[in-house]
């Protein structure tokens, strides 16, 4: 699969406690005006001074750095502040108008081994978690997608009343079923806005590498290659084929699945054909009123690239409104 990017701090984090090298995970709590870097950002550091992640893209992780070898001497949570009217961010040189706090949990201590662990195994296993902690009483607990929603709907970590809310979500994830000119645009447009990306499509001539370069590709028929590749509410699945005899079958295992969206390539009319045989594979109404056909928004799109725009416009836009 191809990846986005999606971060492995914690992964980190852990591996480096493990190791005997001490760690502290600095999180980005709270930010007012131009932050760099949005709640959430993750920065591990090891007691040898190496890094992973980032706090602030590189505005005030020396200070971070300093703070956190302190940290791992005392053992106690700390929470920083850094803002335009801190001297300590002149020099590091925060952006004008910009004010972060960042908190510090040395591993092992506060945030204990055991803690992150299951925090990495819901990343790991594709569960959406939350990992919510007071940091003035230093209460930790994990929790789930029913106590966030709107949260996890946004990826929006932040404060809920004395609590601070770090919101781990899986990377989402983008099947395109057939390898023709849209997905070319559509996929690296994906990938921009931060998904892993499949291709599926049996017909070799058309799913090559030459076509497609640094984009994994399967070849098996489309309902094989997404029961094997997993759907879940992370997921968007799109048809562009415009055969039925392969995006029926996806659509179906679709259709049958957790996906936030499906799309599906083709006019009103073919879509009025292709609801005829949903119908008659015994799909109801409503679970047929799921599919997004034609795809991609009404925005007068014509050329290929066009039409890539409007199909990840609409995806976004239904992955915010949930």
């Amino acid at each position: 699969m191809a990846k986005s990017g999606f971060d492995d701090i914690p992964e980190i984090a852990l591996k480096w406690h493990r190791a005997g090298r001490g760690a502290v995970l600095a999180t980005v709590v709270e930010t007012w005006g131009s932050a760099p870097r949005p709640c959430g950002s993750q920065l591990a550091i090891a007691k040898d001074g190496e890094i992973a992640g980032s706090v602030s893209g590189g505005c005030v992780e020396g200070a971070v750095i300093t703070e956190a070898q302190e940290v791992l001497e005392t053992g106690e949570t700390r929470v920083l502040e850094f803002g335009v009217s801190d001297d300590q961010a002149f020099a590091v040189g925060l952006a004008c108008g910009g004010r972060i706090r960042v908190m510090l949990e040395p591993v092992g201590a506060g945030l204990t081994e055991n803690m992150l662990a299951k925090l990495v195994d819901a990343r790991a296993n594709r569960q959406p978690t939350v990992y919510v902690v007071n940091p003035e009483t230093g209460a930790r607990r994990l929790g789930d997608v029913d106590e966030f929603k709107d949260r996890f709907r946004m990826d929006k970590s932040g404060f809920e009343g004395a609590e601070f809310t770090g919101i781990h979500n899986p990377p989402l994830k983008m099947i395109v079923v057939g390898a023709v000119h849209i997905t070319q645009t559509l996929l690296v447009m994906a990938r921009l806005a931060g998904y892993d990306t499949v291709l599926v499509d049996p017909r070799a001539a058309f799913g090559s590498e030459a076509r497609f370069p640094d984009q994994d590709i399967i070849d098996d028929w489309p309902d094989e290659a997404l029961i094997a590749q997993g759907l879940d509410a992370r997921t968007a699945v799109v048809t562009l084929t415009h055969d039925p005899k392969l995006d029926d079958p996806a659509i179906q295992t679709a259709l049958r699945s957790d996906v936030f969206y499906l799309g599906s390539l083709g006019s009103a009319r073919t879509h009025a054909k292709r609801v005829e045989r949903l119908l008659a594979a015994g799909f109801s109404k409503d679970e047929i009123a799921k599919i997004h056909a034609p795809v991609g928004l009404n925005i007068g799109s014509k050329s290929p690239a066009e039409i890539a725009i409007s199909i990840m416009a609409e995806i976004t836009e239904r992955l915010r409104s949930e």
